[in-house]
């Protein structure tokens, strides 16, 4: 009985790596798309523009500090989700064939050894670079819209 949760087990986690590494080289490109809308969004801020909740703001003036903050996280949530998600991923998608490298290494078949380990390392490798990119960028775009509210409520206090 032992044997057979085992085996299950183990196939089953194979079922996911496919899956798995699918998700990477998305999240891989996703943080890229990211690294770019950034580098845009700060070419606009060095021009007076980019200002998401400046802009929201001038538009409706009765949204409340609370709102305009909610709207700040919703901004954010894709990004950070992917900063967090990913490493996580990588984990998963280098654990995944570890088993069957363990098995080739046990039945002397180096080749497929070297295969599983490629597999693994290049995975955690781009779900950690698709990691720092997306992460650094949610850290600079919250402060951003850090300074934005402040900027807000200094108009508020003013008027």
């Amino acid at each position: 009985m032992s044997h057979f949760v085992e085996l299950s087990m183990y196939q089953l986690s194979q079922l996911f790596l496919l899956p798995t590494l699918i998700l990477i080289a998305a999240l891989f490109l996703y943080a890229f798309w990211v690294l770019g809308e950034f580098l845009l969004l700060a070419w606009y801020r060095r021009q007076g523009k980019g200002q998401p909740l400046l802009a929201e703001f001038r538009r409706n003036s009765a949204l409340t500090v609370d709102e305009l903050d909610v709207l700040a996280h919703k901004v954010l949530e894709n990004p950070r989700i992917a900063s967090r998600v990913t490493p996580m991923l990588g984990l998963v998608a280098t654990m995944i064939p570890m088993g069957p490298a363990l098995k080739s290494l046990s039945d002397g078949n180096l080749a497929e050894v070297s295969n599983n380990l490629t597999i693994a390392f290049s995975a955690v490798i781009l779900a950690l670079i698709a990691a720092s990119i997306t992460y650094w960028v949610v850290n600079v775009r919250r402060r951003w819209l850090a300074e934005e509210l402040v900027a807000i409520e200094l108009q508020r206090s003013a008027a």
